[in-house]
């Protein structure tokens, strides 16, 4: 590892990172590393043999001494714990391994997200692979909205089901669920959203995140929870001797791109076994044997190795895009065929439906963001910021909350009127404010008509008449939680580099600690002092530019969506002075291209710094 530089030293300001206390950004830049992690990347260097970056990003992301072996290389069989620990893991399994036995009808309904889409393939494939042809039911988004709803339910029923498998959905389906057993047919829930204490009265109700499961996986995203159900359904099949003779079970591993795309997608925690889900899962996808992946990532000209950013950005709003503004049923249906001729139909409408969800979301996210800036004026210390419209369109709603998320760093909600008197909300929030706690607590005190989700995305449906009450009641509920969570809001940052040290080896090195995302950030390293070359606005939205040391080395650089922020004015106006510049390293790969590039994320003026 001789060529790999070490982190440079920086100048410290009472702790803050290059003396940066107010960035671009309006944020503080930190050291991600405190003094006892330090203590710990030095002894994980030593015991382990490895460079001194690589035990610095672990000891950061919390890697304990004894954890870097499986951290490296995180295995599903390492990671799984027995399936047996989800509450009601047993039963469902047993209800679906009866369903095999009896070749019986069974209904897989799901959620329209890239989560729902893949928690229905994969157990539509695992049933189909037993001799079952499940039937995919996912409601529309506009028309039905989210989860079971009593109509579908008894259509399902009426269609023959005897088993109903709810995925990414139905924990608070009381009611819909309600419907199914006096109609005869059992109803077992695979789910992974936040629990009331009443659940619906269905054979087994499998959630991580249901008050009464002691599991301690409630950060696995639904496929991931569906995945365990195959594991233990096999398990009992086995038990029961259902493959004895030329039976055999299906692979499992071969369904596991599904869940590492989806686990990537929903955004959860990659800790623990969700690492292990998509380091698989992406080794599985590159063998391209998902027909309906193969022919979504040929219709986006994927034409590399994907990575977390290609499932994160390219693949998962592709099937997104048919549940936000086409057919709902789209991305299941692609990722659970074997037709190619099929595949690559419906890849190639999603890829034009997203090229349209795109164009819709810029429109919506230029009146939302008037909007807000209204809203910060009269009121800067706004701890939730609530935007609504009757030209919002309700599939890209929570895109526009993200974006506002972004911008102003604090929690948003953006509703979308349906014409008459009820809106569809769509909220995300920042770390330290559980915003999916403060919707049910709306829900609870009679506010919203419905709603409910995670701690940081929630959504909700609200009457028109009821909108300055919601307002009023969830700015209320989280003004001291948003408050204290921007107060600590700072920017972490792994060390310093130059545009030297960024090489192929450095990379690969940088590779081993991940995959990155949720959970397990991306290195973030900061350039100090280095100026800003051609910077040019690209696409509209995005400014590249070049970043130049003093030894004359550069490596080129690219600020997402900042044509028109704080970081893009920065660096289009620099005019080739120093800057500080922070972000994370990543392979260019677009239209044949492989170079290294700086994902830039904010800049600061060393002028101005402390």
């Amino acid at each position: 590892m001789g060529a790999v530089a070490k982190l440079k030293p920086v100048d410290q300001a009472e702790g803050a990172y290059l003396g940066v206390t107010a960035s671009a950004r309006g944020l503080a830049w930190r050291e991600r590393l405190d003094a006892a992690a330090a203590k710990t990347a030095t002894a994980i260097s030593q015991r382990h043999d490895l460079p001194e970056l690589l035990g610095r990003v672990l000891a950061a992301r919390e890697v304990g001494l004894d954890e870097v072996p499986v951290a490296l290389d995180p295995t599903i069989r390492a990671l799984m714990p027995d399936p047996s620990t989800l509450r009601d893991m047993d039963k469902a399994a047993a209800r679906l391994a009866d369903a095999i036995a009896r070749r019986e009808t069974v209904a897989v309904f799901g959620d329209y997200d890239v989560d729902g889409a893949c928690s229905s393939a994969l157990v539509k494939r695992f049933l189909y692979a037993h001799g079952l042809d499940a039937r995919i039911y996912i409601p529309d988004r506009l028309t039905e909205g989210y989860g079971p709803n009593a109509d579908a339910i008894k259509a399902l029923v009426g269609a023959g089901a005897r088993l109903i498998v709810t995925v990414d959905c139905g924990t608070t389906s009381v009611d819909a669920l309600g419907a199914a057993r006096p109609l005869g047919c059992d109803v077992v829930v695979v789910d992974h959203h936040q629990a009331d204490e009443r659940l619906p009265d269905v054979t087994a109700l499998v959630n991580p995140n249901r008050l009464d499961d002691i599991s301690g996986l409630g950060h696995l995203c639904a496929a991931g929870v569906v995945f365990m159900l195959l594991v233990a359904t096999t398990r009992e099949l086995r038990r029961r001797g259902h493959y004895a003779g030329a039976a055999a079970p299906p692979d499992l591993l071969a369904l596991i791109d599904l869940v590492g795309l989806a686990t990537v997608c929903d955004v959860v925690p990659l800790k623990g076994l969700n690492r292990a889900y998509v380091t698989k899962g992406l080794q599985a996808m590159r063998q391209r044997r998902n027909i309906g992946l193969k022919a979504l990532s040929d219709a986006a000209a994927l034409a590399v190795a994907p990575t977390t950013y290609h499932l994160g950005f390219v693949l998962g709003p592709r099937i997104n895009a048919g549940g936000r503004i086409g057919d709902a049923g789209l991305g299941a249906r692609l990722l659970s065929i074997d037709d190619a001729t099929e595949a690559a139909r419906i890849a190639v409408l999603l890829d034009k439906l997203n090229r349209e969800r795109k164009a819709l979301e810029k429109e919506m996210l230029d009146e939302a963001m008037a909007h807000a800036d209204h809203l910060i004026e009269a009121d800067a210390g706004l701890p939730l910021l609530i935007v609504a419209s009757d030209a919002f369109h309700k599939g890209i709603v929570g895109l526009v909350a993200s974006r506002l998320v972004e911008r102003f760093q604090r929690p948003a909600c953006v509703i979308a009127w349906d014409g008459k008197d009820e809106g569809t909300g769509s909220l995300r929030s920042i770390a330290g404010v559980d915003i999916g706690a403060a919707v049910r607590a709306a829900v609870a005190a009679g506010h919203l008509r419905k709603g409910g989700g995670h701690a940081m995305a929630a959504g909700l449906t609200v009457a028109r008449d009821r909108l300055e009450a919601v307002r009023t009641f969830l700015n209320a509920r989280l003004a001291s939680k948003t408050d204290a969570a921007r107060s600590v809001m700072a920017l972490p940052i792994d060390g310093a580099l130059t545009p030297a040290s960024v090489t192929d080896e450095f990379m690969a090195l940088l590779e081993r600690a991940g995959p990155f995302g949720q959970g397990n950030p991306e290195p973030r390293f900061a350039f100090p002092a280095h100026r800003v070359k051609f910077a040019k606005v690209v696409g509209t939205v995005h400014v590249r530019c070049t970043l130049e040391a003093g030894d004359g080395s550069r490596l080129d650089a690219v600020a997402f969506r900042a044509a028109d922020q704080p970081v893009g004015a920065a660096l289009l106006a620099s005019a080739g002075m120093p800057l500080h510049v922070v972000g994370h390293l990543r392979r260019d790969t677009w239209n044949g291209r492989d170079r290294r590039e700086l994902v830039i994320e904010d800049v600061a003026d060393p002028r101005r710094q402390a």
